[in-house]
């Protein structure tokens, strides 16, 4: 179980949001509504230990996140706007340089590529890929390192029908598996039974 209570954030002097809920426990999808500035990204960043939070708590299982915000990070992926995609790079090596640096064992490598269509271009470097299939590379981190929590911003941005779909897919199958999902979107996924957290600037 994934929880924030009272959840504020402040960006300079700006307060962006306060006294916000959420719960997210296993298998379960929190999908994050609000205009342009309400504060979707920096949820994600607070929710991610990326960003300071102004007040209140996080907690996993009932224990608060900052007593080991380490340990909370192995738990989590978070896909932000940038691929973070090195252009030297092979599909497969960026993927593989990802497994390694979370500890995994490297094994999911190829399933992750085939659940994003980009098995050939496995050996293909990364400066030549499309801004889709830059994107569908660093969507298959996802599958390859396994991780309990995964905090997706925008995740949709420049994939085509075909990737959205393979996106949805891999939600669904994190899902079964007893995975959570926390997502900033301005499309519909095309889920079942997920949670709204409408966000209003304030």
């Amino acid at each position: 179980m994934f929880e924030g209570r009272d959840i504020a954030c402040e960006r300079g002097e700006r307060r962006i949001f306060s006294g916000l809920n959420f719960r997210i426990s296993p298998g379960q999808a929190l999908v994050l509504r609000g205009p342009n500035g309400s504060g979707k990204t920096s949820l994600l960043r607070i929710a991610a230990t990326l960003l300071r939070i102004a007040a209140g708590r996080l907690t996993w299982n009932g224990v608060d996140v900052a007593e080991d915000p380490e340990k909370h990070r192995t738990r989590l992926h978070f896909i932000g706007h940038q691929d973070a995609v090195k252009g030297a790079l092979t599909v497969r090596e960026n993927i593989a340089t990802w497994t390694r640096i979370r500890g995994s064992s490297g094994d999911r490598i190829g399933s992750a590529m085939m659940a994003f269509d980009i098995s050939h271009l496995a050996d293909t470097p990364a400066q030549y890929l499309s801004a889709g299939q830059h994107r569908r590379t660093a969507l298959a981190r996802l599958v390859a390192s396994p991780a309990a929590l995964w905090l997706l911003d925008e995740p949709t941005v420049s994939l085509d029908s075909d990737g959205t779909a393979c996106l949805q897919q891999a939600i669904m199958d994190h899902r079964a598996a007893k995975g959570m999902v926390m997502a900033a979107t301005h499309i519909e996924l095309g889920l079942d039974d997920v949670d709204i957290l409408q966000l209003t600037p304030q």
